[in-house]
């Protein structure tokens, strides 16, 4: 059964209507293609006025790929910020107008080749809250079909699967350290036998 996002519920547009209401001016320090760094001066909970200088970002997707065996699939990229090759789940930054369902089946096709036939909402999580506005949706997907994946001109991305324990082991031994793929596999170990039902 295919999940979709919804709109806002009633006391998370509350509150970021009260957000707003607190601010008292913003200004635009960067526009970058994905995101933009804007400073904010603001009067937080409590009274106090602050100065805060927020990343700014539209929201991804990042999708957790398992197949009818328990493996999952995960990617090889090179990332300049961490300067090193990660594993890592596939995910993708959300288009102009797409709901993350969207950004998730067209992130995995991109990245991988696979498609899935089934998609389940986990989390809505934010990386790094104390700079960054972007909210991840993380997905599971299931009944996967291979196909040609379509990577962009930068992307250089390497595919594996895995068996659950043997990732276990990696994120004991720090072989894991993106945060997107932590919460999403630390997730699934501690749910996946109660969604086992309908991973086939």
């Amino acid at each position: 059964m295919e999940t979709h996002s919804g709109d806002m519920p009633p006391a998370r547009a509350r509150s970021a209507k009260t957000s707003r209401r607190r601010r008292r001016r913003s200004e635009l320090l960067y526009q970058g293609k994905v995101f933009s760094l804007r400073r904010h001066i603001v009067e937080e909970p409590g009274g106090v006025r602050v100065l805060r200088d927020v990343v700014h970002h539209p929201g991804s997707a990042v999708i957790l790929p398992v197949f009818s065996d328990g493996r999952i699939l995960m990617i090889r990229q090179y990332r300049l910020a961490a300067e090193a090759a990660l594993w890592e789940l596939p995910a993708g930054t959300m288009d102009p107008g797409e709901t993350p369902l969207q950004t998730a089946r067209r992130e995995l096709a991109e990245e991988t080749g696979y498609r899935s036939r089934r998609w389940r909402k986990l989390l809505e999580f934010y990386p790094s809250p104390g700079l960054l506005a972007e909210r991840m949706h993380l997905f599971l997907a299931r009944n996967i079909e291979p196909g040609v994946a379509r990577p962009e001109v930068d992307e250089k991305i390497r595919t594996r699967t895995f068996a659950l324990p043997q990732l276990l082991r990696m994120i004991d031994h720090g072989k894991i350290v993106d945060a997107k793929s932590l919460a999403g596999l630390l997730y699934w170990a501690r749910h996946s036998d109660s969604m086992a039902g309908g991973s086939r």
